[in-house]
């Protein structure tokens, strides 16, 4: 059984509320449920009522949600985990990121591909690239993400890329690089906020890609009250278009 640890991550809940808090003797939580004394945690178990709050380990989408420090629009669970999905990322996987904001798909790709795995992302901005660096250097498992403050026009690879994903505001002048630098029938994935990117995006497919596909993906959550379950008042409709496509010779094959 694995027990609350000096400098273990936990999510306290009360009511509807989530903390995402580290544990650190001689500090506290303070909140409408009364004090938390972070101390008394300590060799004591996750998912249980410590007074009036709920105390467990978190998961994963807690880390991306509450955990990492946002300087920019993160890539939502619900979307992150489809692209992994879609780039058939696995433990060993190698993929190459334009664009890592701050570092919240980084981080799952980094979770996905394993301590045998790579991500070698790219971040031009240098305000974004050092929080996308504290975010790996807080939460990753393994050492497996290289982020680089550079233009990746100029990267040249010891090997190719199984996978890349592109979240950049203009992802068409990427792809050329995307192509080049993963092997061949490599899934390619992208995001965008707007239609009419799509339209751009898509003219840029027209070569070297293949199999190109345009996905929105919608989430609705439930009261989760037995005698009136309903749909929530609110709900994250609208975080981005989805795109992707597959790396493709247009040649004749031999």
């Amino acid at each position: 059984m694995r027990t609350i640890a000096e400098n273990d991550h936990i999510l306290i809940i009360y009511k509807d509320k989530s903390y995402f808090k580290k544990v650190v003797t001689g500090q506290a939580f303070h909140g409408k449920g009364g004090i938390l004394d972070y101390a008394s945690l300590i060799g004591k178990r996750y998912g249980v009522r410590y007074g009036q709050y709920e105390v467990y380990e978190p998961t994963t989408e807690d880390t991306i949600m509450y955990g990492l420090r946002r300087e920019t629009q993160i890539v939502f669970p619900k979307d992150s985990a489809f692209i992994c999905l879609k780039l058939s990322l696995r433990n060993g996987s190698r993929i190459v990121e334009i664009g890592t904001g701050s570092g919240a798909l980084t981080y799952l790709f980094s979770k996905v591909v394993g301590p045998d795995g790579a991500v070698v992302s790219f971040e031009l901005e240098e305000r974004h690239y050092k929080n996308a660096k504290k975010n790996i250097g807080r939460f990753a498992e393994w050492d497996n993400v290289e982020i680089r403050n550079e233009n990746i026009e100029g990267y040249v690879p010891e090997s190719t890329f199984d996978a890349a994903f592109i979240d950049v505001r203009e992802p068409w002048l990427c792809l050329e690089a995307a192509g080049r630098l993963v092997r061949d029938s490599a899934p390619v994935g992208m995001i965008v906020p707007t239609a009419n990117q799509i339209s751009e995006l898509l003219k840029g497919l027209e070569t070297g890609f293949g199999m190109v596909e345009v996905i929105e993906i919608l989430l609705r959550k439930y009261k989760t009250v037995a005698e009136r379950v309903r749909p929530t008042d609110r709900m994250v409709a609208h975080t981005g278009y989805l795109v992707f496509a597959r790396k493709l010779d247009q040649g004749a094959g031999e």
